[in-house]
C-alpha cells in the first residue's frame, strides 16, 4: 500500500560553488586539449573530466523569487526548492517549476438557479496561490485547471443555497443581493474545502457579478419597480395621515374654525388627495362662505 507523502522542503547546494568547480574541470579539459601535450591517459582523463563538467553543469537550477521547483528522481518526490537563488542538485533529477505568487481568477458569469429556481447569472473574483508544492503537482493534473472548475462548482452550490432577494423568501434572512461579507466568508470556506486536496490557499473570494437572467430581468425589473412605488406610496399616506391629524388638532386647540364631522370627513378627504397625489394640486377658491 502506497504511503501518503507530504511537501518537504530540501536546501540544495550552492550552486556558485559548483559553477566554480565546473568552470576549473572546464579549464583544466580545454588546456590539456588545446597543448602540445601527446600523453595518451591525461587526454582520456581530459575527456573524462570534461563529459563529468558538462554533467555537472546540467544540475544548476535557478528558483527565481515566488516560484519553487518540485524534484523528482525516478518517478520518487525527493523534495521542493523554495529559496530562490542559484543551486545544483542532481542533474537526473526531474523539475516542474510551481509557481508560489498570488493569482486571480475573474470567473466569468454562469448561467446557475438561486434557491427557489429563479435563473441568475452569477461570477466571481478569486485570489489564490499555491501553498502545498506536492498537492499542487501530485494530487491533480493540472491544478490551475482545477482551480477553475472547482470555482464554477462552488459558484453552483452558493446559488442553490440563498435566493437572490427575498421578494418571493420573504422570511430569508440572507440572500445572495443583500448577504454582503456573509456570503462572501461562506464561498470562500466554501472553495477552501474544494481547492485544499491540490494544495491551494484562497486568500479571498468575492461575488463580483450577480444579475436576473435575460429572460426574467425584465418582468423582474418591473416587479422591483412596483415594490419600490408601493414602499413610497407607504410612506407618503403615512406621512399624510399624520399631517391631516396635526391640521385638526390645531384647528381644534385654537378654535379657529368649528368644523362639524361632515366638513371634518370633507377636509381630510381634500388633504389626503393634495398630500397624496403624484401631481401639484390646483386650487379652487371659494368666494363664498363655508357653506357653499
Amino acid at each position: 500500500m502506497e504511503t501518503k507523502k507530504d511537501e518537504k522542503i530540501i536546501a540544495p547546494l550552492s550552486g556558485y560553488i559548483m559553477l566554480a568547480v565546473v568552470l576549473l574541470m572546464l579549464v583544466f579539459s580545454v588546456y590539456n586539449f588545446t597543448s602540445n601535450n601527446q600523453i595518451t591517459w591525461l587526454m582520456i582523463v581530459s575527456l573524462i573530466v570534461l563529459l563529468t563538467a558538462v554533467f555537472l553543469l546540467a544540475g544548476l537550477l535557478v528558483v527565481n523569487p515566488n516560484e519553487s521547483s518540485v524534484l523528482v528522481l525516478f518517478g520518487d518526490y525527493a523534495g521542493t526548492v523554495k529559496n530562490n537563488g542559484l543551486f545544483w542538485v542532481n542533474p537526473l533529477y526531474k523539475r516542474r517549476k510551481i509557481s508560489l505568487r498570488a493569482r486571480n481568477l475573474n470567473s466569468e458569469p454562469i448561467k446557475v438557479n438561486d434557491k427557489i429556481g429563479n435563473p441568475i447569472m452569477i461570477g466571481i473574483v478569486l485570489v489564490w496561490k499555491a501553498q502545498d508544492t506536492f498537492k499542487a503537482a501530485f494530487e491533480v493534473d493540472d491544478y490551475v485547471h482545477y482551480v477553475e472548475i472547482q470555482s464554477e462548482a462552488a459558484i453552483r452550490k452558493l446559488a442553490g443555497h440563498y435566493p437572490y432577494d427575498n421578494f418571493d423568501e420573504e422570511g430569508a434572512e440572507i440572500t445572495l443581493r443583500a448577504g454582503g461579507e456573509e456570503v462572501n466568508h461562506v464561498l470562500e470556506q466554501e472553495l477552501s474545502e474544494r481547492l485544499e486536496r491540490a494544495g491551494i490557499d484562497v486568500l479571498e473570494a468575492r461575488i463580483s457579478y450577480l444579475a436576473y437572467s435575460s429572460e426574467i430581468a425584465g418582468a423582474m425589473l418591473r416587479r422591483q419597480q412596483a415594490t419600490a412605488i408601493i414602499a413610497a406610496r407607504i410612506k407618503i399616506v403615512e406621512g399624510a395621515v399624520s399631517m391631516v391629524e396635526m391640521a385638526l388638532e390645531q384647528l381644534s386647540d385654537k378654535k379657529l374654525v368649528d368644523l362639524d364631522e361632515d366638513k371634518k370627513a370633507a377636509m381630510v378627504s381634500n388633504l389626503m388627495v393634495v398630500l397624496c397625489s403624484d401631481k401639484d394640486a390646483s386650487p379652487v377658491i371659494n368666494t363664498g362662505t363655508l357653506h357653499q
